[in-house]
């Protein structure tokens, strides 16, 4: 029967052999397969007959060892090598590789991992993999934050995706020169006087434009029903949008408050001792209480000088009804703005993305033995009502001219009408200013954090997993964040082929968290894993497979040869 006992001994040996000889057969196959994880074969002795137990030492004896005889061998167990592979560079954005632990996750029909990172975009432009398996991970809101804790379909929507940001800050940066002189003066312009038409009575806030004539002919009416006015003016040597009123229904009073909104004029700013306060007013005629003109009044500062010229005050058929020249105020003060003062205008941008122009002047508002103190100005041809005017405050420095207190730097502009979220609020940032002694000053913004419309052309992916995409207008924003799986033994891992595993009795519950966190690795993109198959070791391992396997069919014709002679003898 030991004979009878070596043929399945044999057997065993080529079972095994053969098993062996599978597996480096599959490595070898797989060695170009990305991130392909290669399996050893291990083997252990199937089970022994034992023939003596052995006996132990005594006086009359030294003792005996156990006698046993082996009956073959059988596979011990089917380990996959789980070491990372080396890293190729592919440059293509949607390969990526994990640079230590953990499995990108997979949704099908059930949720799997892999280490395979060779992604696509599919026509959704869902992340998916080769097999169309789509890549999970964590999305973002609406405000392009991560939302974290619940696994998505990553969507990368190259082309499609827009996005737009209104400013909520506009840093401004300069140096406002304190060797300047403080800003007196303004602008006083005064129209011809005006009466009532036909009755040599002064007008008043509520006479209708319709019955003003001019206090030199008040037989012939300067408005007519219908006439349109439309106001063309400067600012600091500046063009000011214009400005359009219908005169039918219309006072004294509207005209008055049209001027002062459409020139900017900013009549809450209280002047320095001695010069004219600010506004547009009516003023009567020393000689005669019968007449009025209109005095505009604007804001200090040679960057607030005021130009109307002539037509600049215009109907649709060319007339120019009223006049404007440099006049004098009631208690005597002439047109004379002057000192130092400096004006910039910059973009921001509403809800929607559209753009909307900012005017800023400074001018210094006053000095002391304690640090100096600029006044801005804010105005925007874009808020939606007619007023120019959206803000004005304060800009106090210290002796080293180091900005020490800000007001007023909260600006609101009206987009009423237009779609976007209104107001359209935001700060002015001047903590970059400064006000040293120099030949000038200078103001002008650096950065805002709105954006105009943009599509999504291009992504990039961090080791943190985090997928930025990149927009036509320049900005950035975060798409979403892949998500990696950690297992306490990943060899307990069931492998499903096609590169995929799930959960097995051993592994251990998936940990899923983000790259480089909670013993994940990081990810390399535009890069793929490749294959941990050594081509060396596999084929030592084939030539002691088909040893072995040569080795054991030998024990097994052996075998048959004494069994034949052993029949062959009993004839």
């Amino acid at each position: 029967m030991v004979l009878s006992n070596a043929l399945f001994v044999g057997l065993s040996g080529l079972d095994v052999n053969q098993v062996k000889l599978n597996i480096v057969g599959n490595n070898i196959a797989n060695a170009n397969t990305v991130a392909f994880k290669s399996t050893r074969v291990l083997f252990k002795p199937q089970f022994y007959v034992t023939d003596s137990g052995g006996s132990q030492p005594d006086g009359d004896s030294g003792g005996t060892n156990p006698s046993q005889r082996g009956l073959g061998v059988v596979i011990s167990a089917l380990e996959k090598n789980f070491q990372p592979g080396s890293i190729e560079t592919t440059g293509r954005p949607t390969d990526m590789a994990i640079d230590g632990d953990g499995f990108f996750i997979v949704r099908s029909d059930e949720q799997k991992y892999t280490r395979d990172g060779s992604f696509r975009l599919n026509a959704n432009n869902q992340l998916v993999t080769s097999a169309g398996d789509l890549v999970q991970g964590y999305g973002v809101d609406q405000s392009f934050q991560i939302i974290p804790g619940q696994l998505t379909d990553l969507t990368i929507p190259l082309g499609a995706a827009t996005t737009a940001q209104a400013t909520s800050v506009a840093t401004m940066e300069g140096n406002l020169n304190a060797a300047g002189t403080v800003a007196s003066g303004a602008s006083i312009l005064a129209s011809q006087y005006l009466t009532v038409l036909n009755s040599g009575t002064a007008p008043t806030n509520v006479t209708l434009l319709t019955d003003l004539a001019s206090a030199s002919d008040i037989t012939t009416p300067l408005f007519n029903a219908g006439d349109t006015l439309t106001l063309s003016a400067r600012k600091g040597r500046r063009s000011i949008a214009e400005a359009t009123l219908n005169v039918t229904g219309r006072t004294l009073g509207d005209l008055m408050n049209f001027l002062r909104q459409a020139l900017g004029i900013n009549d809450t700013v209280v002047p320095a001792a001695g010069q004219a306060a600010p506004g547009v007013v009516l003023e009567a005629d020393p000689a005669n209480a019968a007449n009025q003109r209109i005095v505009i009044t604007g804001n200090s500062g040679a960057d607030n000088a005021l130009e109307l010229g002539p037509g600049s005050l215009r109907t649709a058929t060319g007339l120019m009804p009223l006049r404007f020249a440099d006049a004098t105020d009631a208690n005597g003060i002439a047109s004379n703005p002057s000192g130092e003062s400096v004006h910039t205008s910059l973009v921001v941008y509403d809800s929607l993305g559209a753009a909307v122009t900012l005017n800023v002047t400074a001018v210094l508002e006053r000095t002391s033995s304690t640090g100096n103190v600029w006044r801005f100005y804010a105005e925007s041809a874009s808020d939606t009502d007619l007023d120019l005017v959206v803000g004005t405050g304060t800009l106090t420095f210290d002796n080293f001219g180091k900005l020490r207190a800000v007001t007023g730097n909260t600006i609101t502009i009206d987009r009423t009408d237009t779609g976007a979220q209104t107001p359209l609020t935001f700060t002015l940032d001047f903590s970059r200013m400064t006000s040293l002694a120099h030949r000038s000053s200078e103001l002008a913004m650096v950065n805002q954090d709105g954006s105009p419309m943009g599509r999504l052309t291009g992504f990039s992916v961090g080791a943190d997993g985090r997928i930025t995409g990149s927009f036509s207008n320049g900005v950035t924003r975060t798409l979403g964040q892949l998500a990696i799986a950690t297992f306490t033994n990943p060899a307990g891992l069931i492998d499903r082929g096609g590169n995929m595993y799930v959960e097995g009795a051993n592994s251990g519950t998936a940990v899923i968290g983000v790259p480089a966190t909670l013993g994940a690795g990081k990810i390399v993109a535009g890069a793929l894993e490749l294959s941990n198959v050594d081509l060396s070791e596999e084929f030592i391992n084939l030539i002691i497979a088909s040893t072995g396997f040569a080795a054991s069919s030998r024990v097994i014709s052996t075998s048959d040869q004494l069994l034949t002679e052993l029949l062959n003898a009993n004839r």
